[in-house]
């Protein structure tokens, strides 16, 4: 597998974890064994044989983490309050249908074990910043010169009543949500503004997505 199609599904499975309004930074041992913890389980999930079983698993286990509606509000920011109530409602709806579906489009499967080793982490004020490394392992098979096999990434993580969240991911210094954001906008740009075209343009990219989806379920089933 080529190692930007591993980024794009790391980048997708751990955005999709959760964001939080009201929230603390976690004390730096708890992050820590907290993101020890959900980063097994999601490495384990990807060992599931069964894709069926593994949509199931992974979507289960992003709706646990996640807080759809406050993510589809970050990353539509300012256009928000450009909607009426009916496309708010509307554009949520597709938002989480577009959540669960984008990531099944990159490969979830791999020859060899994924390893991931927590190295620090800091706490600020309001929030904790956790600094990992993921081993790629033999599942690089590129003819790439001087091709990195692990990949540094930091998650900013909170805490809240429902307790630790992933807030943010940044590899290389570049912000997961905010560039999450940065599609959106340009979505907007795209549909000249119009809030209905926004929406009839996303929704279309959402079918299209679930249907190829759905094509790929079928052909492992055979």
């Amino acid at each position: 597998m080529k190692s930007k199609q591993f980024l794009q599904l790391i980048i997708v499975c751990f955005s999709l974890m959760s964001f939080s309004v009201h929230a603390a930074a976690p004390q730096t041992q708890e992050a820590i064994s907290w993101s020890q913890d959900k980063g097994n389980l999601l490495l384990q999930t990807f060992q599931e044989k069964d894709l069926a079983q593994k949509y199931k698993d992974l979507d289960n286990l992003f709706l646990r983490y996640v807080d759809l509606d406050y993510i589809s509000k970050f990353v539509i920011g300012k256009y928000w309050r450009e909607m009426t109530s009916e496309q708010q409602l509307q554009y949520q709806n597709l938002f989480k249908r577009y959540a669960l579906s984008v990531y099944k489009g990159f490969p979830l499967t791999f020859q060899y074990p994924i390893t991931f080793s927590i190295n620090n982490a800091i706490a600020s004020a309001n929030y904790t910043e956790v600094f990992a490394t993921i081993d790629l392992g033999q599942n690089l098979q590129t003819n790439e010169q001087n091709q990195e096999q692990k990949i540094n990434v930091i998650f900013r993580l909170v805490q809240n009543q429902d307790g630790i969240k992933i807030i943010d991911l940044k590899l290389a210094e570049s912000s997961l949500i905010l560039s999450y954001r940065n599609r959106f906008y340009q979505m907007v740009a795209d549909a000249e503004g119009d809030m209905t075209w926004f929406l009839e343009d996303m929704e279309t990219t959402v079918v299209s997505t679930e249907k190829s989806n759905q094509q790929k379920l079928e052909a492992s089933q055979q």
